[in-house]
């Protein structure tokens, strides 16, 4: 009991003394100190945010909207019906139309929830997919940076503060919270529920990274290309941002900054002329900026 007794007042004194630690003058000074970073990693956070509200809004049919009532006796409750889901991204239907979307779940996301197969559905998914892939890669980077600035002040920060606290640490610094949930990732949904009520089946389909890709190379071999000369036209895929990159050096064609000189630095893929502006998938019309020059830059032409 004596023990027990030790292990709480020295865990209340510890508190006491974060506590007290977090509001004493020295922290504050050290806080002030790194403010322009906790800044600058801020606003890439809320950049990422803004890049994970790229994906293309695609829905089922609207059947309308009705309440089922199940009045039947204990013993028959179609128990299977409260799985039945009804809203934009799922698809209520037969047993063999779910298992078909198993299978073949591109063909099927296409024909139930009415995407177009057309250029203009493949550049969007194409945009989305070069958002996502940047919001990935930001996420892991904007956590370096985090890690690296507190790593530089180490030697400023008491060793048990930093051992045991270091997350709280980095929110009373000011760094906000990163979000490393893929959640944003759309999820569409084939669903079957028998009428009994007795048995039900569905299918997921979700437009991850791997999926994207997938799906964008899936497009492209049905697209007719009427705006591209043959041969010409390139797909937007992680594989070509990688190759821009490359190209590029790494290297922002805007300001000049390079990862090779700034760590943790996120690279974006830009269309130069944008495609709401008649502009190509195509690598000469494709461009390595940085974050910061991209989001400026929009959708504005810049020669």
């Amino acid at each position: 009991m004596e023990f027990l007794l030790v292990i709480l007042a020295t865990f209340v004194a510890y508190q006491i003394y974060v506590t007290v630690y977090f509001k004493s003058e020295k922290f504050n000074t050290l806080k002030r100190s790194v403010e322009a970073y906790t800044a600058n990693c801020n606003d890439l956070n809320h950049h990422i945010q803004e890049l994970k509200n790229a994906y293309v809004d695609i829905n089922s049919y609207d059947y309308g909207k009705s309440t089922l009532q199940d009045n039947s006796n204990y013993n028959f409750k179609r128990t299977e019906w409260n799985k039945n889901i009804k809203n934009r991204y799922v698809h209520n239907c037969s047993a063999t139309v779910c298992k078909n979307a198993n299978d073949q779940p591109f063909k099927y996301l296409c024909k139930y929830f009415d995407i177009k197969v057309t250029e203009a559905s493949l550049s969007s998914f194409e945009a989305v997919l070069n958002d996502f892939d940047a919001a990935e890669q930001g996420k892991v980077l904007l956590k370096q940076e985090h890690d690296s600035i507190v790593e530089n002040i180490k030697s400023s920060i008491p060793a048990m503060i930093y051992r045991f606290n270091k997350e709280k640490l980095k929110r009373k610094l000011g760094f906000e919270q990163i979000d490393f949930s893929t959640l944003y990732f759309p999820v569409y949904t084939f669903q079957y529920v028998s009428a009994g009520g007795n048995s039900s089946s569905k299918c997921d389909i979700t437009l991850d990274i791997d999926n994207l890709n997938r799906f964008v190379n899936y497009l492209s071999t049905l697209v007719k290309f009427k705006k591209s000369a043959a041969g010409q036209r390139a797909l937007m895929t992680s594989a070509l941002r990688e190759k821009i990159k490359i190209r590029d050096h790494y290297t922002c064609q805007s300001c000049g900054i390079s990862a090779y000189d700034t760590k943790h630095l996120l690279l974006e893929i830009d269309h130069m002329i944008p495609l709401s502006k008649g502009g190509e998938t195509t690598e000469s019309n494709l461009q390595t900026l940085c974050w910061k020059c991209n989001r400026t830059k929009g959708a504005k032409i810049i020669a």
